[in-house]
This record gives structure tokens, sequence and C-alpha cells, in this order.
């Protein structure tokens, strides 16, 4: 859907920040969009390599319906390439070195509504390089009551993602960390597209949620974290929940031991003392930092063991205690009745 004609057959891909220009019959960068005879075709279009039902506290999205279900599917292909990625064996290979299923928007979509599932959650690998199956299966999803959530690097370009939050109903971005270096030396990538995409979110008013994976000695400095947490708070709010993970050694970093609960404890009260109002720590099963609290009155809201909810006390989106407001998304209706500014504001 995103690319330019080039002479002698090329053509560019303005779809991700790579803006790859592609000779014919080679392929971009993701290996999964291909230049055929100077028309750019997506080679995933359906082609599903993992199909899952999954709680929606798994993705992780904490403060989206809580408690329901998301059928969570993934094509091969990324187009960034994190030297820790947990699921390596379908993002960094070709869509011909996995196996797949042909699925069509529809089927998805009626699948879905068959089993009552209020969610499709475009994840595992990068959905940004199967654009054109989510857009499709997002925009008839909602026409048929179904909400669809993207779990991304936020590695796209503006105009594509404009685009295809008219048909989403929330968002998560891995923000993998807060320095050029990191991007750059275990990603494969750069740090201000991202940082493009999380104020370009903002703007358009989606729901969204953050994840950063803390990897030790890689991103987990003090200092790190508390310039990551004071750009949020800044440029996206205090009400941005943002999740700090549990590293696990995988793919190419093996060398480094997992990352020490205490670590994630000191980097969440550093985002809290900062200003931003939900933090979590993950990948650590009943720790107390799973819950949800009214950040006026600090009541319970919500208690969770792993991906579990156990206890939801929150009524019409309020606290039943103080009766804050608490933000998120907190039934079928509301994320169903969202309606993003798609147009990018007049900039001076």
């Amino acid at each position: 859907m995103f690319w330019e004609k080039l002479p002698d057959n090329r053509v560019k891909c303005v779809l991700c920040p790579r803006e790859c220009e592609v000779a014919d019959v080679e392929r971009g960068y993701c290996g999964v969009r291909e230049n055929q005879g100077g028309s750019y075709q997506t080679l995933v279009y359906g082609a599903l390599c993992s199909a899952n039902m999954d709680p929606i506290e798994k993705k992780p999205l904490f403060h989206y319906l809580p408690g329901t279900p998301a059928f969570s599917i993934a094509t091969a292909g990324c187009n960034i390439e994190c030297k820790f990625c947990q699921n390596w064996q379908i993002s960094q290979f070709r869509p011909e070195q996995v196996p797949s299923v042909l699925v069509t928007p529809e089927k998805l979509v009626g699948a879905c509504v068959e089993r009552g599932c209020p969610t499709i959650a475009y994840t595992y690998s990068e959905p940004v390089v199967f654009y054109e199956y989510m857009h499709d299966s997002a925009a008839l999803a909602r026409a048929q009551g179904v909400g669809s959530v993207m779990i991304s690097n936020g590695y796209i370009q503006e105009k594509p993602l404009r685009q295809l939050c008219q048909h989403l109903t929330g968002v998560k971005i891995d923000f993998k960390a807060f320095t050029e270096v990191f991007y750059s030396e275990s990603c494969m990538g750069h740090l201000k597209p991202v940082l493009a995409t999380l104020e370009t979110l903002k703007d358009i008013g989606i729901w969204f949620e953050l994840v950063d994976l803390i990897i030790p000695t890689l991103n987990d400095s003090a200092e790190e974290i508390k310039q990551m947490s004071q750009w949020v708070v800044k440029h996206l709010g205090p009400d941005v929940p943002m999740h700090f993970t549990r590293f696990h050694p995988t793919y190419r970093v093996t060398n480094l031991p997992q990352t020490p609960v205490s670590t994630l404890e000191r980097c969440r009260q550093i985002a809290m003392d900062a200003g931003v109002r939900y933090v979590y720590a993950g990948n650590v099963p009943m720790h107390p930092s799973e819950n949800t609290s009214c950040h006026h009155c600090q009541e319970q809201l919500i208690r969770r063991v792993g991906f579990q909810v156990v206890a939801n006390q929150i009524k019409d989106g309020k606290c039943p205690k103080c009766n804050t407001p608490i933000p998120g998304v907190w039934s079928q209706e509301q994320a169903l009745a969202s309606k993003p500014h798609i147009k990018a504001p007049i900039k001076s």
C-alpha cells in the first residue's frame, strides 16, 4: 500500500523508516515485500505462521479489557533485528522458510465472532511488515464488533500509522531503550522514528501502552530510565502505562543473566518518581507490581496472578473508592466507539 515507483523498475518502500529502494525481483530489508516487475508486493498477506488465543495481559496490555482473550496472530518477518528477540524463529526468517496457513480477513474475523473473542492481536513478529493484512482485517473486524490491537516496535512512517489507526482500537509499543546506541547496535534500527511514532499515537488519541525489556548492562542504567520516564511524561503524559519486563537470555544474547527483580523494582520507582502514574514489572509472576492501583487513593483495583485477572474492582472506568477516572479501555463499547484523530496537525 505504501511504495513509490523509481526508474529502471526499481521501487521505494515508504511504509517504515528504512525507505528501502528495491531492484526488480529483490526484497526489502523485512524479507516479505518483493519488487515484481516494478510493482511492490507483499508475500505474507494472510500467511499466518502463528495463531493462539492469549490473555490480553500477555501482550502486555493491562488497561485494555483486562481479563479478556485476544486472538493473536503473526506472519513471518520484521523490519528490525533485535539480538534478544524471543520470537526470532519467525521474525528473522523469510516467509518461505516458515510453515504457514492462508487465512483470509473474513475467515479470521469470522472465527472471532463465532467464539465471542473481543479482540484480534497482531503480534509475535512485527505487524508493520504484514500491514495490508492487518489493515484490512482490523477494518472488517471493527465493522463486525471486534477490536484490534497492534503489538509493535513502532518502526512505521506517520502516514500509514494514521491510516491504520482508523481501524485499530489499541496499540502496545516495545520501547526498546532510550539511547541511539542501543537501537543501532542491538536492534539494527534507530531511536528517533520510534519517538516520532509515540508522539503520533498521542496526537491520534488511540489507547497505547509501553513496554521496556530491561537487559542487564545494556539499557538498565538509572539515568537512562530517568530520562526515558521524563520524556514519556512530557511528550505523552502521565497516564500512559509503562511495563518494565524481565529479560531472559535468548537468540544472540545468551551471555547475560536474567534481569534481577531488584532492577525492575528500581526502574519502576524511577518512573513513578518522574510522574508516570501506572508502572508495572513484567515477567515476574506474583510480584505486587503486576496489580493496578488507583493513582489518586492507591486503592487496589485489579489483582493479577501472572496473566490471569483474579479481581477487577473498576466500575464504569472509575475507582469505586474515590471515583477517580482510571485511564484505559474498560468495555468493548468504549473500544469500538473510539474515533482517533487521523489527520496530521498543520505544522507551522
